[in-house]
């Protein structure tokens, strides 16, 4: 199993969050980074990708349960230097939109980004479960 380690700060893409909060394939790989001391740093998008999803498989009340959670963690804005960062790291690494945000968000701040995500894949700073 893979365990936090390097920065104290972790990003958990879209992917991360949605296994873990349905308990899906890879829950338990997840939860180390997720039920840890680390500082989580969760990108709009993330808040975007993750709710959306919730609200369409499982309603409300999960979407709901997944934003209050979110609060307790840093979310961070996108804003134009982020932005222009993103679109740097997806040309450079042919990442669609939502994971260049992603990437350069945890980039930005130095952060570990923890996916199950294959475009990330070779990535440094990415941890691919």
């Amino acid at each position: 199993m893979t365990t936090p380690s390097g920065s104290d700060l972790v990003v958990v893409d879209s992917s991360g969050w949605l296994e873990y909060l349905t308990s899906d394939e890879k829950h338990e790989s997840f939860a180390p980074f997720l039920e840890s001391n680390l500082t989580i740093i969760i990108p709009t998008v993330v808040l975007y990708e993750v709710r959306k999803a919730l609200l369409q498989r499982q309603g409300k009340s999960a979407a709901d349960g997944f934003f209050s959670e979110a609060l307790k963690h840093i979310i961070l804005p996108f804003d134009e230097a982020l932005a222009l960062f993103a679109v740097e790291l997806s040309m450079q690494h042919k990442l669609p939109m939502a994971d260049a945000i992603i990437y350069a968000t945890a980039q930005q701040h130095r952060a570990q980004l923890v996916t199950s995500d294959s475009h990330f894949s070779g990535l440094p700073d990415v941890v691919l479960l």
